[in-house]
C-alpha cells in the first residue's frame, strides 16, 4: 500500500503513538547524474549510486565495504574452478515476477556486452567460464582460472529482469517498463537534467525503505545546492563543499555528515599513444615523442605536486594524501607506499635525465562538478607543474557527462580522475585502473592512461589466484609496491565527503559515499 503525504500527515496526528506505513516524502539534491538507468552501463559511482536505488546484486556491501550474502543467500566452493550460488527465495521483481537463476545467468553474461560502455563491467565477470541455471534457485558458475574473490567480482553486477530486458537497448531502460529490479525502489520517471522520481517497493524482500515517494534533483552547481538544502527546497544534498561545512553546522534547522571515503583523486598521464594529446614543444608544437611514457617523467610530476597544501587550501582538511588505489581501512594497502612529498629539485633533476632539462608544454584536463573542488584543484595543479619546471598551455574544467567520455576515448594528454572503492580489497582497483588493457580478457577497462607492466599483470595474477585470505592481501601489498615504483598514475587524495541534512534526518553512508534514500531515515 502507498499513502500519500497528506495521508501520513493525518496519521500521525491521529495516533502519535503509531508508527505510519510511510513517512513524509524525501527530497534529495544530488551534484551528479548517472548517464543511464541501465545498471550494466557504466561502473561509474554516479551509475552505480543510482542502480542500487533500483536493483539488488548477488551479495551486499556495508558501509565499510564488507560483504553478506545479498540476492545470493549463501554459496559453497566446489573445487578452485567451480562455485554453486543459492539465491534467495520468494523475491520478486517490480512488475511481481519471480527472481530466479535465469535472471541471473543472464545478467552475468550481458555485464560486458553492453555497447558503448564507458566504463563496463567486464573486469569483474572475465574469470567465468560458464553460468548455468540448475534449478530455480541455484545457480553453478566455472571460472576460466581460481578465483577466490569471485563473490566479490560478480557480486558488483546489478541483476536485471531478463523477461523485462532482453532485446532491449541502454536507453529503453529510462522506461519503468524495461527498468525492472528487485530493489528498495521502483523507477516512476527520469527527467534527464532536472529530476528523478520513484515510489518505494513496499514487496521489498529486506528492509523497507521509510520513505515512499522521493524525487532526486540533479544541482551541479555546489552554491546553488547548499542554497537549496537552506531554503528547505530539498531535504538532504551530497558533495558538501568543504568550505560549506561550518555554515550548514552553524545554521539552524541543518546538520552535516562527514565520513572518509574509498575515493582516489588522481593525476592521469597517458601512454596510450606515441604522441601525447595536447602536449607540445615550448615552442607550442606537438612533441615529437610522449613524454609520458618514461616512468622518471612521472614521478617527476608527481614531485612537483604539494598534496598537503591541497588538502588544506583547496578542500579544507576534508581530504588524506595519497599515494596508492585504496586507504588503509582496505586490505591491499601498502604502507611502504607513502604519498610524494614536493621536492621540486628532484623533480628537475629527474627531467633532465629523461631528456627535458628546460620542460616541454601540456594542457590540463578536468571535470568541474564530479566531486567537490575538482575545478580548483586542476588550476592549482598547472600552478604547482609550472613551479616544477613545466609550460602550462592551459586548463580545461568540463561538465563530467562531456568529460568522462573524452577521457575514456583518450583525447587528453593529461587529466583529474577519480576511481572509488566498492570492494573489501584493492584488487578490483587494481586490475581495472592499472593491469594492461585487454578487452578480450576483461582487464583494465578503466586503464585510460594504458599503462602497462608484465611484471605487475604477473604478480596481481598471483594474488587473485590466491585462497588463503591473508596470504591474498600480502601478495596485493606486493603487488602495489611493485606498481607504484613506477607512478603508473599520480594519486593525489583519498576524498572526506561530506551530506548536508535537515534537522531530524539522517544518512548511513561509508566508503562507497553512495547518496541513498533507503538509507536516509528519520533521526531518534
Amino acid at each position: 500500500m502507498r499513502l500519500t503525504k497528506t495521508a501520513v500527515l493525518a496519521a500521525l496526528l491521529s495516533t502519535t503513538w503509531l508508527m505510519p506505513a510511510w513517512a513524509a516524502d524525501l527530497t534529495i539534491g544530488r551534484a551528479s547524474e548517472q548517464s543511464s538507468i541501465d545498471p550494466q552501463f557504466s561502473r561509474t559511482g554516479n551509475n552505480q549510486m543510482t542502480s542500487t536505488m533500483f536493483f539488488d546484486r548477488l551479495v551486499a556491501f556495508d558501509e565499510n565495504l564488507q560483504v553478506s550474502p545479498g540476492l545470493a543467500a549463501s554459496w559453497e566452493i566446489q573445487d578452485e574452478t567451480t562455485w554453486l550460488l543459492h539465491l534467495r527465495e520468494g523475491v520478486t521483481f517490480h512488475d511481481g515476477s519471480a527472481f530466479t537463476a535465469a535472471d541471473v545467468v543472464y545478467s552475468l553474461e550481458r555485464a560486458d556486452e553492453v555497447p558503448n560502455s564507458p566504463a563496463p563491467y567486464t573486469d569483474m565477470v572475465s574469470s567465468l567460464a560458464t553460468v548455468e541455471a540448475v534449478d530455480d534457485l541455484t545457480v553453478k558458475i566455472t571460472t576460466n582460472v581460481p578465483n577466490p574473490a569471485l563473490m566479490e567480482d560478480i557480486g558488483r553486477v546489478f541483476i536485471i529482469s531478463k523477461a523485462a530486458a532482453e532485446g532491449k537497448a541502454s536507453e529503453d531502460f529510462s522506461s519503468p517498463a524495461t527498468a525492472v529490479g528487485t530493489g528498495p525502489y521502483v523507477l516512476e520517471e527520469w527527467k534527464p537534467g532536472e529530476t528523478l522520481t520513484m515510489h518505494a517497493n513496499d514487496s521489498y524482500w529486506g528492509t523497507v525503505p521509510e520513505f515512499n515517494e522521493v524525487e532526486i534533483r540533479y544541482i551541479s552547481n555546489d552554491a546553488a545546492r547548499v542554497a537549496a538544502l537552506l531554503s528547505g527546497a530539498v531535504d538532504v544534498i551530497d558533495a558538501v563543499p568543504p568550505q560549506d561545512v561550518a555554515r550548514l553546522e552553524g545554521t539552524d534547522g541543518t546538520h552535516v555528515f562527514s565520513t572518509p571515503s574509498g575515493r582516489v583523486i588522481y593525476l592521469g598521464l597517458s601512454m596510450r599513444f606515441d604522441q601525447a594529446p595536447a602536449v607540445t614543444d615550448l615552442d607550442g608544437n606537438p612533441l615529437a615523442e610522449n613524454p609520458f611514457k618514461d616512468a622518471r617523467v612521472r614521478k617527476a610530476i608527481s614531485l612537483m605536486i604539494d598534496r598537503e597544501l591541497i588538502v588544506d587550501r583547496i578542500l579544507g582538511g576534508s581530504g588524506v594524501p595519497a599515494g596508492q588505489l585504496v586507504p588503509d581501512a582496505l586490505g591491499g594497502h601498502n604502507t611502504d607506499v607513502p604519498a610524494d612529498k614536493p621536492d621540486v629539485a628532484k623533480a628537475k633533476e629527474l627531467l633532465a635525465e629523461a631528456g627535458y632539462p628546460e620542460g616541454f608544454g601540456l594542457t590540463l584536463y578536468s571535470s568541474n562538478d564530479r566531486f567537490p573542488g575538482d575545478g580548483d584543484l586542476v588550476q592549482a595543479l598547472g600552478q604547482m607543474l609550472s613551479r616544477g619546471g613545466l609550460k602550462v598551455n592551459g586548463v580545461e574544467a568540463l561538465p563530467y557527462s562531456v568529460y568522462s567520455k573524452a577521457a575514456s576515448a583518450g583525447d587528453y594528454g593529461a587529466f583529474v580522475f577519480s576511481l572509488g572503492s566498492s570492494t573489501p580489497t584493492s584488487a578490483p582497483n587494481l586490475q581495472s585502473l592499472l593491469h594492461s588493457y585487454d578487452k578480450e580478457a576483461g582487464k583494465g577497462a578503466f586503464n585510460r592512461v594504458r599503462f602497462s607492466s608484465p611484471e605487475f599483470d604477473a604478480a596481481l595474477a598471483d594474488a587473485l589466484q590466491e585462497f588463503d585470505a591473508e596470504t591474498r592481501i600480502a601478495k596485493l601489498e606486493d603487488a602495489t609496491k611493485l606498481v607504484f615504483d613506477e607512478t603508473p598514475i599520480v594519486p593525489l587524495y583519498w576524498q572526506k565527503v561530506h551530506w548536508g541534512l535537515r534537522d531530524g534526518l539522517t544518512i548511513e553512508a561509508g566508503l562507497s559515499e553512495q547518496t541513498l534514500p533507503q538509507k536516509v531515515t528519520s533521526a531518534e
